[in-house]
């Protein structure tokens, strides 16, 4: 791993200290790996979303119902 130095504010560094407290986290490295993690996930979800949302502009209008739009979402969500 590649060892870092970062400062945080306090409030911040206060709610890091309270997550290794409650034992949600062993330590703050472990903690701010898990937040990085969440925000390229949610990154990823962003683009993918993006990316159907610029495909559906292009492909202009459907016949297909509410139901089969959310099913097609849906699927694509998790494959």
């Amino acid at each position: 791993m590649i060892r870092q130095s970062i400062s945080f504010t306090e409030p911040n560094d206060e709610w890091l200290k309270s997550q290794i407290a409650n034992k949600e986290y062993a330590s703050k490295s472990e903690l701010v790996n898990d937040l990085i993690r969440q925000a390229r996930n949610q990154q990823s979800q962003l683009d993918m979303t993006r990316k159907k949302l610029e495909k559906a502009e292009r492909s202009g209008f459907t016949k297909a119902g509410k139901a089969a739009i959310l099913k097609e979402s849906k699927r694509g969500l998790h494959g």
